[in-house]
């Protein structure tokens, strides 16, 4: 893969201790009602779109402010060492997302230690339309996950787990940190709204710490290959 660490879209903020630890829920269509729905299969799944809201009293015309429509790509996540990587091929963008270890500690040099957990630094949500990641290969993956509005605290989210070769789609204005593989490299199809604005929280820069996923457990869970 390559990759140049320094075109990222968004520069993390560092130099916290404090941690948030997140519940992780097992997502089920139950479970995952309100954020979304699980997805089983990614074909001509729908990607709710919003449309454009009106600036005053005089109301968006019918049949405007929601023709954007959807873009897809591969969203590639892959663990160096200690550090959580990813591109989204769908939009064209790098990220640095999450470590294994307080950042100031975390290795790329092929020595780190191992991933106990992921310390997630942001969060968005996509107010112009839903989003689908559908893994390629089968993999189990993390995401967290808050319900809407703009006064959102690290203790809303939570972390949910998603198994058996089955997808996730969040519907528009769903808080959503990084999706945490597993395993070392996991590769999604992604399906969104074209326009994807993002409106974000940073953790670590509005609380003082970052969110974190324990990965040991769901690192013990993983199924064994035969």
């Amino acid at each position: 893969m390559k990759f140049d660490a320094n075109d990222i879209a968004y520069t993390p903020t560092t130099g916290v201790t404090k941690v948030f630890e997140l519940a992780v829920v097992q997502a089920t269509p139950e479970s995952i009602k309100g954020y979304g729905q699980i997805v089983e299969s990614p074909e001509n799944f729908p990607i709710e779109i919003v449309r454009w809201p009106a600036q005053g009293w005089r109301p968006v015309d019918a049949n405007s402010g929601n023709q954007g429509g959807t873009t897809e790509g591969l969203f590639e996540f892959w663990w160096k060492d200690n550090t959580l990587y990813a591109r989204n091929n769908a939009v064209g963008d790098n990220y640095l997302f999450a470590w294994s270890q307080f950042p100031e500690e975390a290795s790329t040099s092929g020595v780190g230690k191992p991933r106990d957990m992921a310390l997630i630094w942001r969060a968005n949500y996509h107010p112009d339309g839903g989003q689908m990641f559908f893994p390629m290969d089968g993999q189990s993956f993390l995401i967290p996950l808050a319900l809407p509005g703009d006064d959102v605290t690290p203790e809303k989210f939570v972390a949910f787990r998603c198994d058996g070769g089955k997808g996730l789609y969040i519907h528009p204005n769903i808080w959503h940190g990084a999706v945490v593989p597993i395993d070392d490299h996991s590769r999604f199809l992604d399906r969104q709204g074209r326009v994807h604005a993002r409106v974000s929280v940073n953790f670590a820069k509005e609380f003082g710490g970052y969110i974190s996923i324990p990965l040991r457990a769901a690192e013990k869970e993983k199924p064994q290959s035969t």
